[in-house]
């Protein structure tokens, strides 16, 4: 072969490569084109979110929600600026020294946030409600990769002071129980909305807000008062350890207008950090539990029996010596007595007088008497989960229910239920709709809704009412059952109570006690109406060992803080109550 055919082998090789690779090129640039093709006209509106997503992100927040105020205007629920800190995991290079960083600056344990940044998840929460000043140390050592979202925490600055009447918001900003929860579309702030665009290295570079902007949440004044309310909470904590009680509550109730100036409940807890406590002591037990009220119930048994017209204060009945049968059931005392006046009958609490009493006036008498009191429907207090507590109507009542039902079994009441009703004859017989909110203000101050003083119904006559003041009275003087609940320089009105608590068998036998004292003072111009109920005492259970003592520091406390002076009652005084009336 010569070097002309040569030649023209090595040119017919080369020219071949040369299309082969020039057809590969094209057919290279054709997939490319077909690619983009797709991409650009198939695949747009999903690459465009996506890209959208990747440099745009739409963020929601609540705007400051309401501040919840004392009667005096002190700040028992508060918002604070915080920080919320996140992360975009894929945007940070080294996620062993974030963590690092991210741990020790936050207090956070180091392996559970390096799980978070090596989860694979595109966002993730760091630390909800971090303080701005640590938001800013952290942002400024990792440069790229978290996300800072201003925001607000809730606050209680007085801890566990009256923890359950408030209650508690999430992280989110929406109230999860008590008065957060109740009244969070008065409280919470509307939702604001902007879109935050950010280049590569994640810093914003453009923030457009929503066309409509939020506002911030309204206020509450609360009816409680701080200095009644823990006056209220030291008297019954010191009453549940003393006695060796399971759990207690007390309720504080302006008479004459329906004014709830403590609620109280023992144990507590921190709705600061209420994760760490039971849920069980979140509830407000003083409205959505229910107890049988016990002798504290002959209260409403005189006002039936004098508003019949069947009885006066002085009208003696026959107390059988301390024994009483009705069909199979004996009902006792405590103490034998032979003949006692309705004022005595409810001075040593006598079960069998009272039984005695409810059969002279009958089923329909009694029955319609605790209706008007209240008993058996909600109070409209304006709290979560009240309960209306169990009145059966008398048609249903058998006649050891109308007997048992005299000295308070068979019935239940809640807490603030039955401080109404006793608020009612203090106030002269007219029954108020309890109030826990004085008013809701706008963000700037200005009043938005005013919550005013409300008479249900009058339950009894102003003349049944002042009879009941000294019966009541009566019941306090040193050889009545609540003796101890008169403090020193104070004359008071009040009745003792101890409700033995159903068992699981449904019975009374080998049951636990309620301890329970219900009254008010002081007995001429009533300003306040204090309950009291510690549950189980081990130490003692009758109402008028356990419970009046932590009534007479209540009253004694606030009265002192109300500059109410004592007033030493003359013996003349007390002798006209006892022929009087």
């Amino acid at each position: 072969m010569n070097g002309s055919e040569k030649e023209k082998k090595c040119i017919a090789r080369r020219n071949r490569r040369i299309v082969f690779f020039s057809f590969f090129l094209v057919l290279c640039y054709l997939v490319v084109a077909g690619k983009a093709f797709h991409l650009q006209v198939f695949q747009d509106e999903r690459l465009s979110l996506r890209a959208s997503g990747e440099y745009s992100r739409r963020i929601e927040m609540r705007e400051k929600r309401g501040t919840i105020y004392d009667a005096n205007s002190r700040e028992l629920a508060v918002s604070t600026g915080v920080v919320s800190i996140g992360a975009r995991p894929d945007r940070i290079q080294d996620k062993a020294k974030a963590a690092a960083v991210l741990s020790k600056t936050l207090d956070l344990k180091r392996e559970r946030v390096l799980g978070k940044l090596n989860s694979g998840k595109p966002f993730v929460w760091i630390q909800r409600n971090a303080s701005p000043a640590r938001a800013e140390t952290v942002n400024r050592e990792i440069d790229r990769g978290l996300e800072l979202i201003n925001t607000y925490s809730r606050v209680y600055p007085h801890k566990d002071l009256a923890a359950q009447v408030l209650g508690f918001s999430g992280v989110d900003g929406n109230g999860l129980e008590g008065i957060e929860y109740y009244y969070d579309d008065y409280l919470r702030g509307n939702v604001r909305q902007w879109t935050v665009v950010k280049d590569a290295l994640g810093r914003i570079f453009h923030r457009s807000g929503s066309a409509e902007q939020g506002g911030e949440g309204k206020n509450l004044i609360l009816t409680i008062d701080a200095n009644i309310q823990y006056t209220t909470e030291e008297a019954l904590k010191k009453s549940v350890l003393k006695f060796n009680a399971d759990s207690g509550i007390a309720v504080v109730m302006e008479p004459e207008t329906g004014a709830v100036r403590a609620i109280a409940h023992y144990p507590s807890f921190n709705p600061n950090a209420f994760a760490r406590f039971q849920k069980e002591t979140w509830r407000n037990r003083a409205v959505t539990d229910e107890f049988e009220p016990g002798s504290t119930l002959k209260i409403f048994l005189a006002a039936a029996a004098m508003e019949s017209g069947l009885y006066g204060p002085n009208t003696m009945v026959d107390c059988e010596n301390g024994v009483y049968a009705i069909d199979t059931f004996t009902i006792t005392d405590s103490r034998p007595h032979e003949e006692l006046s309705l004022r005595e009958v409810i001075k040593y609490s006598s079960n069998i007088g009272a039984v005695k009493i409810a059969r002279a006036i009958g089923p329909k008498t009694l029955y319609d008497a605790l209706s008007d009191f209240g008993f058996g429907e909600k109070t409209g207090i304006g709290l979560p989960g009240e309960t209306p507590g169990r009145l059966r109507h008398y048609r249903n009542w058998r006649e050891v229910d109308n007997a048992t039902i005299a000295f308070g079994q068979g019935i239940t009441v809640s807490a603030v239920q039955l401080t109404a009703a006793v608020s009612a004859i203090a106030n002269q017989g007219a029954l108020m709709k309890p109030r826990i909110v004085e008013k809701v203000t706008n963000p700037d101050g200005s009043l938005h809704k005013r919550f005013e003083p409300e008479v249900l119904r009058r339950v009894v006559s102003s003349d049944t009412a002042e009879k009941l003041k000294h019966i009541m009275h009566a019941a306090t003087e040193p050889d009545g059952t609540g003796a101890r609940a008169a403090p020193e320089g104070y004359r008071v009105c009040g009745k003792t109570g101890t409700a033995q608590i159903l068992n699981s068998r449904g019975t009374y036998e080998d049951s636990e006690y309620n301890a329970v004292f219900a009254g008010f003072a002081p007995v001429d111009s009533p300003e306040l109406a204090v309950l009291v109920v510690v549950r189980n005492p081990k130490v003692g259970h009758y109402g008028g060992m356990v419970a009046a003592p932590a009534f007479a520091e209540i009253v004694s406390g606030s009265f002192n803080y109300m500059d109410i002076p004592p007033v030493v009652a003359e013996q003349g005084d007390i002798k006209r109550e006892k022929e009087g009336a």
